[in-house]
């Protein structure tokens, strides 16, 4: 198994586990308080048991290599267990928001809110550490699948303070109606973030390019080879942990196939020494040849040389 493989099935597995302790933690709370914020963390815990269980899934398909059927590999299975844990997360809003606006209206008061209180500090230490693992893995792996899932325990953790807020406020303070209005504010924080989380999901499914910043540092290290002098129609996606680059260069339309070749495998040495897990695909064209139109026929070669430390 590779170690990004063993870091990201690590962080699955420690993430179901700590799903399943809190479930039964704040199953008993919401039944014995009857708080409506304690029964959308609860609602959001029971979610986050089956998204951790796609995560799982996802990261072990997104390891598997490349086979005859996919030829590019699993990578966007990782994007695909992210997208339905923002599915489930949006259920899980609707559904808390519905439960606030009912107990408005009903104006039900929470009973034993010292118990939910309490309960929720033990689910912030548990969700604290478990972040903490969560993003030791994605600075080794940037998974896609475990970023999802790590934003949406990061948002526990501020689900559990509102939580705490709003059972102390209902205790000590005698402020009805903040159990109700803290479940809404936590039903839109849901939403919130299932939200941002959906734009990396997005731009990966559709092949979105990369970032100006990224495509920049590419061209520069590109640009280092004196035996090429031009660029154009460069396309770059990612799949999972994997990215994918496929351009055009310009050679002395004088040489032989078998110097083309030993300068295509001398530009592919130079960029895998920067970007070490890219699939790279090169078309060589003579010197001022361009057969597309538009954008992509403009040559984008950096027109002074960096040279690199």
């Amino acid at each position: 198994m590779s170690d990004h493989a063993f870091l990201t099935r690590s962080a699955a597995v420690a993430s179901i586990g700590t799903a399943v302790f809190l479930l039964v933690l704040k199953g008993w709370a919401a039944w014995t308080t009857g708080s409506t914020a304690m029964l959308g963390s609860l609602a959001d815990t029971a979610l986050d048991l089956v998204a951790s269980l796609a995560t799982l899934l996802g990261v072990w398909i997104a390891a598997q290599p490349a086979d005859d059927k996919h030829r590019f590999g699993h990578g966007k299975a990782e994007a695909i267990a992210a997208l339905f844990q923002i599915v489930l997360i949006s259920i899980s809003a609707i559904g808390i928001a519905s439960r606030a606006i009912e107990q408005f209206f009903t104006a039900s008061r929470v009973q034993g809110a010292e118990g939910g209180i309490v309960v929720s500090a033990i689910a912030i230490v548990v969700t604290l550490a478990l972040v903490g693992w969560q993003r030791h893995v994605i600075r080794r792996t940037g998974s896609l699948a475990i970023h999802t899932d790590s934003v949406h325990y990061q948002s526990d953790l501020l689900l559990n303070v509102a939580v705490i807020v709003a059972l102390a406020l209902e205790l000590y303070a005698g402020f009805k109606g903040a159990d109700a209005l803290f479940g809404l504010l936590i039903a839109g924080w849901l939403a919130w973030g299932a939200w941002g989380a959906s734009q990396a999901v997005l731009d990966q499914l559709m092949d979105h390019e990369w970032p100006a910043e990224k495509k920049q540092r590419f061209l520069e290290v590109l640009a280092q080879n004196p035996d090429i002098t031009g660029v154009h129609d460069l396309r770059t996606r990612t799949s999972g942990n994997k990215d994918f680059v496929q351009f055009h260069v310009w050679v002395d339309a004088r040489m032989t196939v078998r110097e083309a070749h030993k300068v295509m495998d001398a530009i592919e040495d130079r960029l895998h020494a920067v970007f070490p897990d890219l699939e790279i695909l090169i078309h060589p064209d003579p010197e001022g040849l361009v057969d597309e139109v538009g954008p992509a026929g403009k040559d984008i070669l950096p027109p002074i040389r960096v040279t690199l430390d």
